[in-house]
């Protein structure tokens, strides 16, 4: 079963893949995480990049934040329908199941074997359980593991927390995409970049927890510079992930905003925000004002 913490996929696998790492004295420049304001043709929101999963009590928002949450009428999240965990469930179920699938440690380097074994007992489950699912839900699955070792949460995490803001204020919530987007995502993905999903999957659950801490350090440092330094650019040797996954997104969000109605705060992971054809350039080329907040 997909753990609650793990529905929003799509930045925690970003996380996964590429390790932020961080300069302290850098990021203490900055006042928070990265917000902006938008602006175009009478629309006006605000664009603000977030972190999927975190520690519980962590400490980020600031008063500018509250101020643009409270003059924004909606929330328009990466994804609609996140929150309602049985049908993510379901939905994860019946893409990523498949019959007649080779053993899960067939699909992983002889090498990684015994670390694969040792991290689906971590959290767990059994391989043959495992191989049920096609390599790119088994690595989704095991991706969880990781995540519960270094102490955070998807319930603990930056959308969670906004939901709940908005529906206390009876805002509408909407997504750029669907739940069923993202598990496509993964799923249209050739087997090859698949297994190395999955390998990247399992020598980073094993490993990660120092890359998490100094990704976070500078997201809660609003530091878009090493973002996109150390983080978006470890996707560039990458294209098969890189491209689905982070810039043909960026382009279907930058046609979507503009369609959006009243006054949105619009939530998507700090990597779209960072790096070549983030979604804030492509919104700029479109005529849009974009101006930083903090």
């Amino acid at each position: 079963m997909i753990r609650k913490q793990f529905i929003t996929v799509i930045g925690l696998v970003l996380l996964l893949l590429g390790a932020c790492k961080a300069d302290e004295r850098e990021a203490s420049r900055q006042t928070g995480p990265a917000l902006w304001k938008i602006e175009k043709d009478g629309q006006k929101g605000f664009i603000f990049g977030t972190i999927h999963v975190l520690p519980r009590d962590t400490d980020w928002q600031t008063q500018a934040l509250r101020q643009a949450m409270a003059s924004s009428d909606r929330l328009v999240l990466e994804a609609s329908g996140l929150d309602d965990v049985a049908k993510t469930q379901k939905i994860f179920d019946e893409m990523g199941l498949s019959a007649g699938l080779p053993p899960l440690a067939a699909r992983v380097p002889a090498s990684d074997r015994p670390a694969l074994e040792a991290l689906a007992e971590r959290g767990g489950m059994r391989t043959d359980d495992l191989s049920r699912y096609e390599s790119w839900a088994a690595a989704l699955r095991l991706a969880t593991v990781g995540q519960s070792d270094s102490g955070v949460s998807g319930d603990d995490g930056v959308e969670p927390t906004l939901t709940k803001a908005f529906k206390a204020e009876d805002k509408p919530i909407l997504g750029l995409e669907t739940v069923e987007d993202q598990f496509a995502l993964f799923d249209r993905l050739p087997e090859e970049v698949q297994r190395r999903l999955l390998r990247d999957t399992v020598e980073q659950g094993n490993a990660g927890k120092d890359d998490y801490a100094q990704m976070l350090r500078a997201w809660l440092a609003g530091d878009m510079k090493v973002i996109a330094r150390d983080f978006v650019a470890d996707l560039a040797p990458e294209p098969e992930l890189a491209g689905p996954l982070l810039t043909d997104r960026n382009r279907k969000w930058a046609a979507r905003i503009p369609l959006l109605p009243g006054r949105p705060f619009i939530a998507v992971g700090a990597a779209h925000l960072a790096g070549p054809d983030n979604l804030l350039t492509l919104l700029e080329q479109q005529g849009y004002k974009v101006t930083k907040i903090q």
